[in-house]
């Protein structure tokens, strides 16, 4: 696949921890409390060592999609947006087909993972919560601001990008971009080839950039009309 190491996580914070982890590491969640407020307490009180957060196995962010859990190696515990914004949609192309992605995102030696991975027949496998932290971009920042889409085929071979994976992908962005409120635009919805840092090439020139920006906000617009 175009992007197997988490180069974002080189010589960063354990992925573990995030930066409200690292406070409450050093203040104690009591001295949290006296100097966030109540608000911010609610917001965090999963960070406490020995306290998850209630989430539920094969729940989804995507109507119509399936789930399938990425290895917890592959992606960072996180509140999304309540500790980190999301405004930004990174495009992929796995590099590989299907079942092999599907594979190596459950591989905890992968040390990456998307939130979705969108079939050539139209067919969306979620497998990390977007409220949580996938390893996709190979950058920290967009990581934790960002919802990563792969897309399966090659880079090389513009028959992979079918209509039904254009369709399915721009309602799942349409989807994205009206939960969070992220603008439909080549701003904030960007290639992985595009990321600061990068040094992958994926979705590639044969990736229609044009047309599915199109099919993004037809479908946004229909659904903030619903």
């Amino acid at each position: 696949m175009d992007h197997i190491v988490e180069q974002g996580n080189k010589g960063k914070k354990p992925p573990g921890r995030t930066r409200r982890a690292v406070l409450f590491g050093g203040l104690g969640i009591f001295a949290v409390a006296a100097v966030a407020g109540r608000e911010e307490l609610g917001r965090a009180w999963w960070l406490i060592p020995g306290v998850d957060k209630p989430r539920k196995e094969g729940e989804l962010d995507h109507a119509g999609a399936s789930w399938t859990s990425a290895s917890p190696a592959n992606w960072r515990k996180a509140d999304r947006p309540a500790d980190y914004r999301v405004d930004r949609i990174v495009v992929h192309v796995t590099q590989g087909g299907f079942e092999s992605s599907v594979d190596a995102f459950k591989n905890p030696w992968h040390k990456a993972s998307a939130h979705y991975i969108v079939r050539g027949d139209g067919h969306v496998e979620q497998m990390v919560r977007e409220l949580d932290v996938a390893f996709h971009s190979g950058n920290r920042s967009m990581n934790e601001r960002s919802v990563g889409i792969e897309h399966v085929g090659y880079v090389d071979r513009p028959q992979d990008f079918t209509d039904a994976m254009y369709a399915a992908s721009a309602r799942l962005a349409a989807d994205v971009c009206h939960r969070y409120g992220i603008p439909a635009d080549r701003t904030h919805i960007v290639g992985h080839s595009e990321v600061p840092g990068a040094d992958h090439t994926d979705p590639g020139r044969h990736w229609d950039w044009s047309r599915y920006i199109v099919l993004v906000r037809a479908a946004l617009e229909a659904a903030s009309t619903a």
